[in-house]
This record gives structure tokens, sequence and C-alpha cells, in this order.
């Protein structure tokens, strides 16, 4: 049985019959539809913490897309799941892969910026000041990046950048 017909909630139910209903009404192929059933399903399985079952389905709609954005945002969920289980590396490179696929993803750059940021804080952590300091000056690099796309957001990130010196630029919100 599909994921998103064991959702007991009745908001969850009712975007699920909505979904279908697009779906089936929408000029689009039926890879195209199979692939955005298994990307709602990962979506579900994500939400709920189920992050196997969300991994299985976002590598189906993965191979299954062809659509550029679209898997830039699955790249980008997997991204998640990887980093959540402290598997940063491999989430960035999910994350670059899902850029490469999408450069306008202000969410992708923050969570570079966000890894790069945690690793300049281990670096310190350890002794090692000059690679934290290299480590914070990528962060803000992707942070910048992010914010041009986002401006009201990534607030604290903008808050940092100007307290360490590392941006003189004025966002007004």
């Amino acid at each position: 049985m599909p994921r998103t017909q064991k959702n007991d909630n009745f908001i969850d139910k009712s975007f699920t019959v909505m979904a279908d209903i697009i779906l089936k009404v929408f000029p689009a192929s039926r890879k195209e539809k199979e692939a955005f059933a298994y990307y709602r399903d990962g979506m579900s399985a994500q939400a709920d913490g189920e992050y196997a079952e969300a991994l299985e389905n976002y590598e189906e709609a993965l191979r299954l897309e062809e659509d550029s954005t679209d898997r830039s945002y699955i790249l980008y969920n997997i991204g998640l799941i990887k980093a959540s289980n402290g598997e940063h590396d491999v989430a960035l490179d999910l994350y670059h892969e899902a850029l490469d696929c999408n450069a306008r993803m202000p969410q992708a750059l923050n969570n570079i910026a966000v890894i790069y940021h945690f690793k300049g804080e281990q670096a310190k952590d350890e002794g090692d000041e000059e690679s934290g300091e290299t480590w914070f000056d990528k962060a803000a690099e992707y942070w910048k990046r992010a914010i041009m796309l986002a401006p009201n957001n990534y607030i604290e990130a903008q808050n940092w950048m100007k307290t360490t010196g590392r941006s003189n630029i004025d966002v007004f919100f």
C-alpha cells in the first residue's frame, strides 16, 4: 500500500486527495507522475521520521525524474536526511549536486554554510584556529549567496557575519 494511503491525519488525507486529482488532470507523462508519487511518499515518510523509507522513495523518484529543478529538490531532501544522520560530507555533495541542477536554492546554500560553520566549530574545539577560520569564511560565502537569493531569511547568519566582520552587506527587510 502506498504511504499516502496510510495517512490517518485529516489534513494529510485532504492533501493526498487534492494531489491525486491534480496529478490525474495535469498534462504530464506517466513517468513524471510516478516520480512525483515517489517524491510525495518520500516527503511523507521523512515527515514521520521514517528516513530509510524516505530514502527509498527519493531514490526511486530520482531514478525517474528528468526535470532538473525537480531533481534538485529530491537531492536536497536526501541531503537533509544524510545531514541529520551525521553524514555531513555526503550531504554536502548532495547539496552541491542540487545546486548544479538549480542554482536558485537558498536553502541548499544555507545548509552548506551550516555544515561549514559546524566544521569550523569542530576545528576550533580541536585547537586548530586557522582551519576553523577558513571553514567560517567558506560558511560566510555560502550564506552571502543564500541571503542574496532570500534577503529576508537567515537573520542569525546575517547577524553572525556582521558581528564577526565577515559581511558589510546591509539587508533591509
